[in-house]
């Protein structure tokens, strides 16, 4: 990934913060030189340094015997910037661009197929994702039309060797174009735009780099 200094963060509390927000992950692989990309919602766990995420394919999904290296890749908001936005704008030869938060995550996958495990991450998925929508539903594994199911299954875990997060969020930009860019931002309909905005005013204070 590209990433100026400007725009590279540093805290794995963005990542927490990020995986809080979105766990739905992209995952790519590459075999023989092919890739492939399957988009999976997963837990997320860090203790200090350490990140892991765990979930599970479909069985005949390719990637699914694949054990070793991989990129997993959360993406936080995003949105369009116009350069009618920015006050210095008859000053500079500004251009349209795009303001966003993403975490690549560099690491190695392993598998596991064993009952036990695959029926505690389906458990942990719907425990965590039910709440959000409200809902109560839980893996019941003395059912056995559902411990039939995990035999559909692949479970994985994934550790992260190395994490890069870019925060692209006008941080190479004076600060009035930043406070009008995060202005616009907030009075857009879209959520994605205002949560670009709420991430830029968390780093106004932040020293404008290169």
């Amino acid at each position: 990934m590209y990433l100026p200094r400007a725009f590279a963060e540093r805290d794995l509390d963005a990542l927490d913060r990020m995986a809080g927000r979105d766990r739905f992950i992209t995952l790519v692989t590459v075999r023989d030189g092919e890739p492939t990309v399957s988009h999976l919602p997963v837990l997320y766990r860090r203790q200090g340094e350490r990140v892991e995420l765990i979930g599970h394919w479909a069985r005949p999904n390719p990637q699914a015997t694949h054990a070793g290296p991989a990129l997993a890749i959360f993406h936080g908001p995003h949105a369009y910037v116009s350069p009618g936005w920015y006050p210095d704008k008859e000053d500079a030869a500004r251009v349209p661009t795009w303001n966003y938060a993403v975490a690549h995550l560099r690491g190695t996958l392993s598998t596991f197929e064993d009952d036990a495990s695959l029926a505690e991450v389906v458990d942990g998925l719907s425990i965590e994702f039910e709440a959000t929508v409200g809902g109560d539903w839980r893996f019941e594994s003395g059912r056995d039309e559902f411990r039939r199911q995990l035999r559909g299954i692949i479970g994985f875990r994934f550790v992260a060797d190395d994490i890069a997060l870019k925060f692209k969020l006008s941080q190479n930009h004076p600060m009035p174009n930043r406070e009008a860019v995060a202005a616009r931002l907030e009075a857009q309909s879209r959520e994605a735009s205002r949560d670009t905005a709420a991430l830029m005013r968390e780093r106004m204070n932040e020293p404008t780099g290169d």
